[in-house]
């Protein structure tokens, strides 16, 4: 029997931990830092991964695999990258019994690798564009680790593509920022908010980052992922000539973009209550959970109806708990605290009225459903749910934007009340500083453009920019 889970509202971290344990998505793996996905955390990895890997292949990308190990002397060739990423790296020294000659890194990303590959692959305008994805993990040395939200080892995608022009790298990294922002509004339910990183919060070795930006209850904002323009310098490195269309040897331009399983935690913080996971129904391993009722002399008819409903509700993910060693209320607890958006009940009084019972997990509101257009109803139902709680994240988001002009005024407000800050930003590093003083970041800098002055000083504001403490 699952324990009570700490109150969310006043030990939101604890809530969370507890979460992912009793719902058992992941443990604590031996290594530090690392994590263990559990089956039923990684069947709801594996839903986003199928949507996401059929938007990568519809935008004219293909899969491939590349080295866990990466020469150390790769990294060392573009100094921002290095510098970015040194203080977590995994480095191999010795190998088969033996020193190695050159030291080996596990790789934190793949940049490298692949653009070595790309160097040996694009030889003419030709060959361009080149549009390539993996799926794998990554190992970044993390100092404080949480479960899904920063790990030592985690799970993503990254794509890595060439271009002719920057203006065709530019389109791309926004087509697959726009994929992301779908992804998180239209399946994980999550608003996200899409902007630019400043240059001191841009990926490492990027001429441009792209991110979209959800805020968890607590006030914390999250990056649910990016998207780069690389730096043309990487291609220089790496000798990534090639002939042009005038016959010149040039070099191409480079994106990259990844999303992590960071959207689990990013799921669990947004729709979970007091009573565990809340899963939009698109994403769901289970949509639909039936929990059959019945005593010792009804038990075959009811089951027998159990039968005739999972015949008649396909394409419906669903699970039957027959789970005798448990009562029906402990099913119900068991399944609330799991996020499965629909619990239907039947027992011999539904079978003789033809109906059955709904519960969906948002408002645990009781519906009686007619057998006949059952599916339709349940799809329904499952629909109204995905809407409700898109509504309903984004409404707490709103709650928690917040406009201020001087951070003078809101700065330390911040540090306490938790939310997204819009503010001017007259893009000088002294005033971004001023936010760095105050425990919090540039999230990033948006189109929108309210504030006339800049945050910190009296100059212009250059461009709106969004503040929050992260994870």
């Amino acid at each position: 029997m699952e324990k009570k889970l700490p109150n969310i509202t006043t030990h939101f971290n604890e809530w969370y931990q507890e979460v992912i344990d009793q719902a058992e998505l992941s443990d604590q793996a031996p290594v530090r830092g690392c994590m263990v996905i559990r089956p039923y955390g990684y069947a709801l990895w594996e839903n986003i991964v199928a949507i996401l890997d059929k938007k990568i292949k519809d935008t004219g990308h293909q899969n491939a695999a590349f080295p866990l190990m990466i020469p150390e002397s790769f990294l060392k060739k573009e100094a921002s990258h290095i510098e970015g990423f040194s203080p977590e790296l995994a480095v191999i020294t010795h190998g088969g019994g033996s020193k190695l000659e050159e030291p080996l890194v596990v790789r934190p990303t793949s940049e490298t690798i692949i653009h070595y590959m790309f160097a040996r692959w694009i030889k003419s305008w030709r060959d361009l564009p080149l549009k390539i994805n993996q799926w794998g993990s990554v190992i970044r040395w993390e100092m404080r680790t949480r479960p899904f939200l920063r790990t030592t080892e985690f799970w993503w995608q990254e794509g890595h593509t060439a271009h002719e022009t920057y203006q065709e790298a530019e389109e791309e990294a926004l087509t697959m920022l726009k994929e992301y922002v779908d992804l998180a509004h239209n399946y994980l339910a999550i608003p996200v908010i899409e902007g630019v990183k400043s240059e001191s919060e841009k990926f490492a070795g990027a001429d441009k980052t792209y991110t979209y930006e959800g805020l968890m209850p607590d006030g914390k904002a999250l990056q649910m992922g990016t998207s780069h323009i690389i730096s043309r310098n990487f291609a220089r490195v790496f000798n990534m000539s090639y002939q042009n269309r005038q016959g010149e040897l040039d070099f191409p331009y480079l994106t990259s973009w990844a999303s992590t399983t960071r959207l689990i935690g990013a799921l669990i913080m947004t729709h979970g209550d007091q009573n565990g996971l809340i899963l939009p129904p698109k994403i769901a391993p289970i949509q639909l959970v039936i929990v059959p009722i019945y005593k010792q002399e009804t038990k075959e008819a009811v089951l027998a109806a159990v039968e005739l409903l999972k015949k008649e509700l396909v394409g419906i993910r669903l699970h039957v708990d027959l789970d005798e060693t448990k009562s029906p209320g402990a099913k119900f607890y068991h399944w609330e605290l799991r996020g499965v958006p629909l619990r239907l009940e039947i027992g011999a009084r539904d079978i003789e009225a033809q109906k059955v019972v709904l519960v969906d997990r948002l408002n645990k509101q009781k519906k009686f459903l007619a057998w006949d257009g059952l599916l339709g109803s349940i799809t329904e139902n499952l629909t109204l749910l995905q809407d409700a709680l898109l509504e309903r994240a984004t409404q707490k988001r709103n709650d928690l934007w917040f406009h201020g002009a001087k951070i003078a005024e809101w700065g330390p407000r911040m540090e306490t009340t938790g939310g997204f800050y819009q503010t001017g930003w007259c893009r000088q590093t002294a005033c971004e500083n001023l936010i760095k003083s105050h425990k919090a970041t540039i999230r990033c800098i948006i189109p929108e453009q309210k504030q006339t002055h800049c945050l910190g000083c009296d100059m212009p504001s250059e461009s709106d920019i969004l503040v929050a403490r992260a994870y």
